[in-house]
């Protein structure tokens, strides 16, 4: 990292991996990336502590809306929870065939959670990694060599782990709904018939994966890159000519970019729901 009295701009490649890289236990301490792409050794903590506490906030907002819940006069905040409940309701009463009762729970916990994660990346890229680094400061650690990554839909490992929870729930219905052997039929005979059973096992199989893998490539690419793209405006601040210039284009992105972490947790929720409902219908 650059000089604390030099201007960012002046390191733009080291500015901006700085703050691409996460805090990370069991990494390369050169590098401070995982030893390989599947690494389980390598535990990313900014990502796990970001995560929960959006968890956690999450789970207490219901808790509390729940606790207060006023049918007769309703606050503001429990109007917009209820509306995000119907809104998500309508779209499991318009894909999902037959019924079950988890389906809305589930869409409704992805869609807000991803949505508060996704959140994340419209606060100010140098505030909280500033701070942290302030802060280690203060304990005699070198403020360079500490990472703090809020974004945590910017890190493949939760973008997958998400993914392959939902691939999991995928099976498990296909299992529950058409039995093991309904299942295995379904790589045996679709989508060729029983002629072609070699093509037809590896064309279900690619298909089948490539659910969860455009899940998570999906989501995590277009997080990664508007967060990029912040960095790069914060990179003008090398005078105070450009700051209006600055401004405008970190405002009229974040603007943007509100919808597209809103249609990403949309996005997100709505395959997962047309998926299940997939793994629901005995006649596919």
């Amino acid at each position: 990292m650059s000089n604390a009295a030099e201007p960012i701009s002046a390191h733009p490649v080291e500015y901006i991996q700085h703050h691409l890289t996460n805090w990370c236990i069991g990494c390369d301490p050169v590098t401070h990336k995982p030893a390989s792409i599947v690494d389980f050794s390598a535990f990313f903590v900014d990502t796990f502590l970001w995560s929960v506490a959006l968890a956690v906030l999450f789970g207490w907002a219901a808790w509390k809306v729940g606790k207060n819940l006023d049918a007769d006069k309703p606050g503001p905040f429990q109007n917009l929870v209820e509306a995000i409940v119907e809104f998500v309701n309508q779209q499991v009463k318009d894909i999902f065939p037959g019924s079950n009762p988890y389906i809305g729970p589930i869409g409704l916990t992805i869609f807000v959670w991803v949505f508060l994660m996704n959140t994340m990346d419209l606060v100010p890229v140098d505030l909280v990694p500033g701070f942290t680094a302030w802060v280690a400061g203060l304990f005699g650690a070198d403020p360079h060599h500490v990472y703090m990554k809020i974004v945590p839909t910017t890190n493949l490992d939760t973008t997958f782990g998400l993914a392959l929870v939902v691939f999991a729930m995928i099976v498990y219905y296909n299992v529950k709904v058409k039995g093991p052997m309904g299942y295995i039929k379904q790589y045996l005979f679709h989508p060729f018939g029983k002629f072609l059973i070699p093509v037809n096992i590896i064309m279900t199989a690619i298909e089948e994966v490539a659910k969860p893998v455009s899940l998570a490539l999906r989501l995590f690419g277009n997080m990664f890159a508007g967060e990029l793209l912040f960095l790069l405006i914060a990179l003008l601040s090398f005078s105070y000519f450009v700051l209006p210039a600055q401004v405008a284009l970190g405002t009229l992105w974040a603007i943007f970019h509100i919808l597209v972490i809103t249609l990403q947790a949309f996005i997100f929720m709505l395959l997962t729901i047309v998926y299940l409902g997939l793994a629901h219908q005995t006649d596919h």
